[in-house]
């Protein structure tokens, strides 16, 4: 029987999960909070916690951090819409066990549920494939220094990155390559696509976290 705890402050959303659920032969909701101390959480000692990561006092990460540490034997699993990249990233450097997007299908959530009670770490398929995915996986092999080994990106890829850490324009980094602009931003386009990033300016962030 998997034991598992249910953080989530939307209380139709919270007693939907809890009660679906309940209805399984193999899984027992043994908490369903709005938000809890740690006292209450280990008083349960859910092999499996399901984490909102949209609390409204902001304290999910905060929790998952404190869960990992204290509760060595529960699994932490964090519930979102749509996360960026940068929670996903704070997330599995808390150690959390996997992700589960609120609009997958019940089939989806409750076999991402078994495989992190077994020891398994889930992304769910919308994560896959993209380059924070593997520094994910990574992180949670071999831990963050090692994860950017991991990473699929050309080395002319790695140039402009760079070259936008710098502050350079498309016309810019075009002149310094020797390329032509549109070539420029068919390389901006396909970081964005890997990094799961929308901006320029995010890009140049997360070129220089990788420098720090």
């Amino acid at each position: 029987m998997i034991s598992v705890a249910i953080i989530e402050d939307n209380r139709l959303v919270r007693e939907g999960i809890a009660e679906m659920l309940n209805d399984l032969p193999d899984v027992n909701v043994v908490l369903a909070a709005t938000s809890l101390d740690m006292a209450m959480l280990k008083d349960v000692n859910p092999r499996v916690l399901l984490l909102d990561v949209g609390l409204q006092d902001r304290s999910s990460l905060c929790l998952a951090e404190t869960v990992q540490r204290e509760m060595t034997e529960s699994r932490v699993i964090v519930m979102d819409l749509l996360p960026v990249h940068e929670e996903i990233a704070q997330f599995v450097n808390a150690g959390v066990a996997g992700f589960i997007l609120k609009d997958a299908t019940f089939d989806d959530f409750v076999g991402t549920i078994r495989s992190v009670a077994e020891g398994v770490r889930v992304l769910p398929a919308p994560m896959t494939g993209t380059l924070f995915s593997q520094i994910a996986k990574a992180a949670v092999q071999r831990g963050g220094a090692a994860a950017l080994e991991s990473v699929r990106m050309t080395q002319r890829e790695r140039e402009v990155i760079g070259l936008i850490a710098a502050g350079m324009s498309n016309t810019e980094i075009a002149q310094r390559l020797n390329i032509a602009t549109h070539t420029v931003k068919s390389h901006v386009r396909n970081i964005m696509d890997k990094l799961a990033l929308h901006t320029r300016l995010q890009i140049a962030a997360f070129a220089h976290e990788q420098d720090d």
